[in-house]
């Protein structure tokens, strides 16, 4: 039976740029962003999970986070359903400021792709759903 996932995501801002995971859904063949991040593992807060998944990641560690909002992303990807709550954090680093915003890098644990995309005009949708409205909101 499927679950109900917990995640931490954070959102990395400058210059009306977000850093955001390159994806791919096969099925629907639909290219789409996605915050970065990932799951809350068991006794752990959602600020250490998304403090932990930028080192693993990027290799980063984040000065400040703040939480946002807390969203729900009931979705398919890959054919599959799926349901998330998703705590998004303002996160700080001065290691990702560094980072040029013509750059295109690689997640460590995984090998996804990850760019600067412009906030309100990004070329595809950003995931989890909410993501952009709270961008557009916020910065």
């Amino acid at each position: 039976m499927p679950s109900i996932r917990n995640i931490a995501v954070g959102l990395p801002v400058r210059d009306r740029h977000v850093l955001v995971l390159d994806a791919m859904d096969r099925v629907k063949d639909a290219a789409f962003h996605r915050a970065i991040g990932g799951g809350i593992e068991f006794g752990e807060t959602a600020e250490e999970a998304v403090r932990r998944e930028f080192v693993e990641e990027l290799g980063v560690a984040l000065g400040r986070v703040e939480l946002l909002d807390v969203v729900e992303n009931i979705f398919t990807h890959e054919g599959r359903p799926g349901h998330e709550i998703a705590h998004v954090f303002a996160v700080e680093s001065a290691e990702i400021d560094r980072i040029p915003l013509d750059a295109r890098l690689h997640v460590l644990d995984q090998g996804s792709p990850i760019r600067w995309v412009p906030i309100g005009a990004a070329p595809y949708p950003i995931y989890p759903d909410g993501i952009a409205e709270l961008l557009d909101a916020r910065f």
